[in-house]
């Protein structure tokens, strides 16, 4: 695309990752055509689609499939200027007989970072979908270790992105270290939410929280928010883990120490699973002025990122 404007560089984002639907959206968007023109277009070059029908296809209520269909697809990369088959494989990809879903691939995240059964229940108790409808799109994340070799808090500034309409909340989910008392942990709304409801449980020291937002997300909408757990509870922490139920996004950790309690080696890891083995394994230097480490992960794959400590 001629000009790199943020329009152009979530467009060509879109176009590689999709889902389909808000890959031509985005493209409409970008040429600035309405869907008349667009069916006039197509009429042009021989494909009759109804205006209500490319509305089904933006929104994500309906999906190109029949062979008509898609053929009507490849004249829309032509009509918006897209590379050839940069639509189309977003529906039919190389190789595959079947079209993709619109929800982005991933896991649950609940099966990566903490007991299954317990946040089954937990999720439950909030009447909340196992698709929460949004996935990470860019998140900062920062933890601080107190001088009991404690956790003593960890903040968020997360980017989501919305995969179906009505969006209006996000569930977090925090893992106390052994003797976390969830009693004891305060959630803190920081920006752009309201808390919500929040339950814990006491056996496995795991909190979720409903952070809500001022208004309902349409698919393809962004949400930028902050938020934070302060703990202190727990005994003394070894590690930090995060994990990703979606691929692609940024995340950037930070972990920062108290002056009276440093550890004496750091490391980063990933782990495709929480009981595979860990890999990509790699020492840190910790930042002797702000006694802090951190990683850079700028596109995450489905899985688990974490730093772990040594006290010695």
């Amino acid at each position: 695309m001629a000009q790199n404007t943020p329009e152009s560089t979530e467009l060509a984002q879109l176009l590689r990752t999709g889902p389909f639907h808000l890959a031509l959206r985005s493209a409409l968007s970008a040429r600035g055509l309405a869907l008349h023109r667009v069916q006039h277009k197509l009429a042009q070059r021989g494909i009759k689609v109804g205006v209500t029908s490319l509305s089904y296809w933006q929104q994500g209520a309906r999906r190109p499939q029949r062979p008509e269909s898609l053929r009507a697809v490849r004249a829309l990369e032509e009509v918006l200027e897209l590379p050839a088959r940069s639509l189309h494989r977003l529906l039919v990809p190389e190789g595959a007989t079947r079209p993709e879903t619109d929800r982005p691939t991933g896991r649950s995240y609940r099966s990566l970072v903490a007991p299954v059964d317990t946040l089954q229940q937990l999720f439950a108790a909030l009447e909340a979908p196992t698709d929460g409808g949004l996935h990470t799109v860019g998140h900062h994340e920062r933890v601080r270790i107190g001088p009991g070799r404690e956790l003593s808090e960890r903040e968020s500034l997360q980017t989501v992105r919305a995969h179906r309409d009505g969006v209006d909340r996000y569930v977090a989910i925090h893992r106390g270290d052994a003797g976390c008392d969830p009693s004891r942990v305060t959630v803190r709304a920081a920006e752009n939410c309201r808390l919500g409801r929040v339950r814990g449980d006491a056996g496995t020291g795991v909190i979720v929280a409903e952070l809500l937002f001022d208004a309902r997300l349409r698919a393809g909408d962004t949400h930028v928010f902050g938020y934070a757990f302060e703990d202190g509870s727990g005994g003394p922490s070894a590690e930090y883990i995060r994990g990703f139920s979606f691929a692609g996004g940024q995340y950037v950790l930070q972990v920062r120490f108290d002056e009276t309690a440093l550890p004496v080696r750091c490391h980063r890891f990933a782990q495709v699973s929480a009981g595979a083995p860990r890999s990509a394994q790699q020492e840190l230097t910790l930042n002797g002025r702000h006694r802090a480490v951190h990683l850079v992960e700028q596109g995450v794959r489905p899985g688990i990122l974490g730093i772990r400590w040594d006290w010695g």
